[in-house]
């Protein structure tokens, strides 16, 4: 589960990373994978892991649009602007979701084997999660530090205006951005709803969660997220026996508010050594 948590926190650690824009859509976006796993696979007959390329397209897409109307003329203004848009396009959307689905549980039923080591078992569907989890993470940074597009959105993350003076289209830079964040949000909604039943409300522990790993792993970096994301599955795996399942999100933003006081850029990545 840790490397899924990962995998959501990299949508938003590249978008707050490059934009400087905390995404509060962020939440309701996995939610949208999960239902469009759900619908593909219930009405299509799609399978459920051939579901992925097809919400990473449809993620995408949304995320350049959501970009173009809520959020590309807040960009470079006060935190509160892109908090309050991002915040009211939230609400929409979950008011739109709650009418058409109400608050009921949906799930995805996915059955793979799993893989037994002596008294462990532990099963197919979060191995699959963390495997395809490990390969998005991959990509991604190939993408940013092998890439001639991967380089233009560390040059926009690095130094908007220097960027714009060099000749890169740093709108659609951003855009790109935006739009790839939203992407890995709904695709790791799509293998979060392979694990667990899910609403339309579902959403916002999620979110809660890549604030976490985001300020663990660093702004800007994929790897930090996905480590960052493997250790909060296992302190969670770690801890459950021993207290109540309500106290592990209580110590897990103790742990956030002390990260975020004693390492600002992130305790596996600082910021200040941002991609130039």
């Amino acid at each position: 589960m840790g490397a899924v948590y990962g995998l959501a926190a990299m949508g938003i650690t590249l978008i707050w990373g490059v934009m400087d824009v905390i995404n509060l859509t962020h939440g309701t976006m996995i939610v949208a994978g999960m239902f469009s796993a759900y619908l593909l696979v219930g009405s299509a007959g799609v399978p459920v892991y051939a579901t992925l390329p097809i919400v990473l397209v449809g993620g995408f897409v949304a995320g350049v649009a959501l970009y173009t109307i809520a959020v590309q003329r807040v960009v470079g203004q006060a935190p509160l602007m892109s908090l309050l848009s991002t915040f009211s396009v939230n609400l929409m959307l979950i008011g739109m979701g709650t009418a058409v689905w109400g608050t009921v549980l949906f799930n995805v039923p996915v059955a793979l084997p799993g893989l037994s080591l002596g008294r462990y078992t532990f099963p197919g569907t979060h191995l699959m999660s963390a495997a395809i989890t490990v390969l998005l993470a991959g990509a991604l940074y190939l993408l940013l530090y092998h890439t001639r597009i991967g380089k233009a959105v560390r040059a926009v993350s690095g130094n908007r205006e220097a960027a714009e003076l060099v000749g890169i289209p740093t709108r659609r830079v951003l855009a790109l951005s935006f739009g790839l964040g939203v992407a890995l949000a709904c695709v790791s909604g799509v293998l979060i709803a392979t694990l667990f039943p899910f609403t339309v409300l579902s959403g916002d522990p999620y979110l809660l969660k890549s604030f976490v790993v985001t300020i663990l792993g660093g702004l800007g970096n994929p790897v930090g997220a996905l480590i960052a994301g493997v250790l909060l599955g296992l302190f969670e795996g770690l801890t459950t026996p021993f207290m109540p399942v309500s106290w592990i999100p209580v110590i897990e933003f103790a742990l956030f508010v002390v990260a975020l006081i004693a390492f600002p850029g992130g305790v596996l990545g600082l910021r200040s050594a941002r991609p130039h």
